[in-house]
């Protein structure tokens, strides 16, 4: 017996090819209103942590932010940051692998020190970089979780 062909699924057709380089070349602090967003939803969650009020919803913010901070070192932006990206991304662990365990995510003064480190540098890394970069960022962490190389926060039994 034969094995069945997948489904045909045409690609997506771009209209205007021009105003799509266009704004891939623009920098992410010109897109308006969308980064305020970003940031001020980025910045909520960490007030909530800080706080000792954040959810599940809250943490996984922070974890994509964090996830988008590591993604922007491998691409290239802010490489002399190594140490803060990883110090920023254990202090996450850290207080995941606490939360699940007592179901609230309560930081330490130094996971928070690490945290706002990271967070200031995950804020000048969108600062600096273009939509386009942002788009890479963004398929580099899919690409992780997809092929199952992103570290989880409870590890499997």
């Amino acid at each position: 017996m034969r094995k069945r062909n997948k489904k045909y699924k045409p690609k997506g057709v771009i209209v205007d090819t021009m105003s799509w380089v266009k704004s891939g070349l623009k920098p992410i602090a010109e897109t308006g209103d969308a980064i305020t967003v970003l940031k001020l939803r980025n910045h909520g969650a960490m007030a909530a942590l800080t706080k000792g009020e954040a959810t599940r919803q809250d943490l996984d913010i922070l974890i994509s932010c964090m996830n988008i901070t590591e993604a922007y070192w491998r691409m290239g932006i802010g490489t002399e940051y190594k140490e803060i990206v990883s110090a920023g991304l254990a202090a996450l662990r850290s207080v995941g692998k606490r939360g699940i365990e007592s179901g609230r995510f309560i930081l330490k003064a130094d996971e928070m020190a690490a945290l706002n480190e990271a967070m200031d540098l995950h804020d000048a890394q969108l600062e600096a970089s273009t939509v386009k970069e942002m788009e890479r960022a963004l398929d580099i962490v899919t690409q992780e979780i997809k092929h199952k190389r992103a570290t989880p926060i409870k590890e499997p039994a």
